[in-house]
């Protein structure tokens, strides 16, 4: 790729913000602390890492901060919350908008929007509140087994459940209320995970490359995710040319029909060489681990230089 030329002064007061009140702080603080070291390496000699608390407000505005670079995941950091906040202090963030964050971390909202794109493969499903009869649901619906739930705004497959019969629904639609009142259920997709990255330079939106994640597990679980030996990483995408630009070409089309900014990760279950969308995370990790780093570096884009263009988003979420 390109030099990417940085649009924000190397004064600027610039606040990475990390940690906050998720589940998933742990990992914000390492892709903050990530991000940090890098935006320092880039000559942004006074960015700081800042940790999102309930004073945060009060924080932004004693530190006069220009720009926000959002390395937050999970409630409050990823779903319009920080973003909103952001908007009223006036303060430039970096990555998706108000909308678009709260959209994409309901599941089933974003399925909602992206109905309207005919393109865009959709798993069927039914969407039920706390209270309904799950059952009857699924029946009017005409579901077939095996289902997964799901809670509707939740990451790291916290909730979820595979459903291999009608007698095992009520347990797992249970289990998917202890995190959010909604639930999610998906027809299941034998298949094989992929996530790609989306980025934007210059009003030109791309993605990156395509990782594969084949698992030892039944599906990809929360025990596939984060037990070492449990998944294989595959990157590039073990498919064919033509899948790997469907996907692709799939990526760009849901970040811009959900109206996204700057940076997402968009995840697809693989039947054969059938994608079917999963979801959109607006605020990818940026551990040593984490997916896009990794799917950028594969397309000729260094750590350094993904956190420059995640940077250069600052106001284009307006």
């Amino acid at each position: 790729m390109q030099n990417i030329i940085s649009k924000i002064d190397k004064n600027a007061r610039i606040a990475v913000l990390c940690g906050g009140m998720s589940s998933e702080a742990d990992v914000s603080m390492r892709s903050g602390k990530n991000c940090f070291d890098a935006l320092k390496r880039l000559g942004y000699k006074n960015a700081e890492l800042i940790v999102v608390d309930e004073n945060i407000a009060e924080t932004l505005k004693e530190k006069q901060i220009e720009y926000a670079y959002i390395a937050l995941h999970g409630k409050y950091g990823e779903d319009g919350c920080i973003q909103g906040l952001l908007e009223i202090l006036k303060i430039p963030y970096t990555g998706c908008g108000v909308m678009a964050s709260s959209i994409c971390m309901n599941k089933e909202f974003t399925k909602r929007i992206l109905a309207n794109c005919p393109d865009i493969p959709l798993i069927k499903s039914v969407f039920v509140k706390k209270g309904e009869n799950v059952k009857e649901k699924v029946k009017e619906k005409g579901l077939t087994y095996p289902l997964i739930t799901k809670p509707v705004s939740e990451g790291s497959s916290f909730g979820m459940t595979k459903v291999n019969s009608e007698e095992e629904l009520e347990n797992a639609y249970n289990q998917a209320l202890k995190y959010n009142n909604d639930v999610l259920i998906e027809e299941f997709v034998n298949g094989f995970f992929v996530t790609v990255g989306v980025l934007e330079n210059d009003g030109v939106t791309f993605a990156t490359e395509i990782l594969q994640i084949m698992t030892k597990t039944e599906w990809y679980d929360f025990d596939a995710k984060y037990t070492k030996g449990l998944s294989e990483f595959i990157l590039p995408a073990k498919i064919s040319d033509e899948a790997t630009k469907l996907i692709k070409d799939l990526a760009v089309k849901a970040h811009v029909t959900a109206g996204c900014s700057g940076v997402s990760r968009v995840d697809f279950m693989v039947d054969g060489e059938t994608p079917h969308f999963l979801e959109i995370n607006t605020s990818p990790g940026m551990t040593d681990t984490s997916d896009l780093p990794a799917q950028s570096l594969a397309i000729g884009i260094d750590y350094d230089t993904l956190v420059l263009l995640i940077l250069n988003s600052c106001g284009l979420n307006k």
